[in-house]
């Protein structure tokens, strides 16, 4: 069943002619600067590339913090979190449409139930379980949200999930939900370890982690956030949604984990992840970060503020390799793209970083951060 209206091929060769032709303005110079609130869906910048295994960090079309990664694999199209808020929908459809050509996605993760993760599967009308059909939604186990009324953003994600389970209408091949804990459970080696799942041909692997906050409670709603890993050949790639120090911890524990090629910050680059001994364990090269960099939005104190300097101290050990999406102005009181849409692209000839904004800076080479953070002495 597709209920997604079919977007033209003349309207897709425009969008792709848009999104280069942008990168070009952008490369050469010109600013990309959106409004304080939101951009228009016309105006988000694109990023158009080819590869064997695509992995897209998405802006979200406002001033907010929030989560949404977009994974292609071969023909298998995966989609981790929607935030940040009902308003970034149309900036992620029109995103991935760009690549998703069957308006099917074969996953959805929602790593946990805070609404700059999973805002864009809760609109009333028009949410993303709406525009596409999906073949398999993996979410959390657990939360701390106890009103299911439907004015409630977790009683809407609760609706509109079992809408798109009832309204699969191909028996064949319904949409199937599994919570964390079942996926890990139906997926286990024969020495108990979280197993892999092909994803098609493309040689790629995915494994839900196993995660002491599937099925114990925790005082953060962040610890309850679905964990994976991907692998590529000798590549890894690593996504732990908020998981917190303590969550982190368990998941070195219960998990054999790799060094990672990329590792996907925890909770935006906050003080409260990417914790040291989640790091001794994976020593990420390239770390992409979600976020606003230096918007009040969470707190007022600089240090605090995504991505923070304890996140700095930290990961800075180990790369020096750190890209983010958006940055906040706050002379200009606006925001902008600082690295953009941020695609990391693996093919036989290795890892490319391509950057949507035309400015392809690692963190440290920022004006932003060389005014509010400082690399650490023992930093790559």
């Amino acid at each position: 069943m597709a209920r997604k209206q079919k977007v033209s091929v003349a309207l897709t060769a425009v969008l792709v002619i848009i999104g280069l032709v942008l990168g070009v303005a952008v490369g050469a110079g010109a600013a990309v600067v959106y409004d304080s609130l939101t951009f228009q869906s016309d105006e988000a910048p694109k990023t158009v590339v080819q590869g064997e295994l695509q992995i897209h960090f998405l802006e979200l079309g406002n001033k907010y913090t929030g989560d949404s990664t977009y994974i292609k694999a071969g023909d298998v199209d995966i989609l981790i979190d929607a935030g940040s808020k009902t308003s970034s929908i149309s900036v992620i459809a029109e995103y991935i449409d760009q690549y998703v050509t069957d308006d099917k996605l074969e996953y959805v993760i929602v790593t946990h139930a805070h609404q700059d993760h999973y805002a864009g599967f809760t609109a009333r009308n028009g949410s993303l379980f709406d525009l596409y059909e999906v073949g398999t939604v993996i979410d959390f186990a657990l939360t701390n949200q106890e009103d299911k009324g439907e004015n409630n953003m977790y009683g809407r994600y609760l609706l509109e999930l079992a809408q798109e389970l009832e309204e699969n209408e191909d028996p064949a091949a319904p949409t199937k939900h599994y919570r964390a804990d079942e996926w890990v459970s139906e997926h286990l080696t024969e020495d108990g370890k979280p197993g892999a799942v092909e994803l098609g041909d493309s040689g790629v692997k995915m494994t839900v982690l196993n995660s002491y906050y599937y099925t114990h409670e925790a005082e953060s709603e962040n610890d309850y956030s679905v964990c994976t890993l991907f692998t590529y050949g000798d590549y890894n790639y690593l996504f732990t949604g908020d998981l917190e120090e303590d969550g982190e911890e368990y998941l070195v524990q219960m998990n054999d984990l790799p060094e990672v090629d990329l590792y996907k910050a925890g909770h935006h680059g906050s003080k409260t992840s990417s914790s040291a001994a989640l790091l001794e364990c994976v020593k990420p090269d390239i770390v992409c970060v979600c976020c606003c960099a230096g918007s009040a939005e969470y707190t007022d104190t600089n240090a605090n503020q995504f991505p923070t300097q304890a996140f700095v101290d930290r990961v800075g050990i180990y790369t020096d390799r750190i890209y983010v999406t958006t940055l906040w102005d706050a002379e200009a009181d606006t925001f902008r793209s600082m690295n953009g849409n941020i695609a990391v692209i693996t093919t036989a000839s290795g890892i490319e970083v391509v950057c949507a904004s035309g400015d392809s800076r690692v963190l440290k080479e920022w004006e932003w951060f060389k005014n509010n953070r400082t690399w650490p002495a023992n930093g790559k």
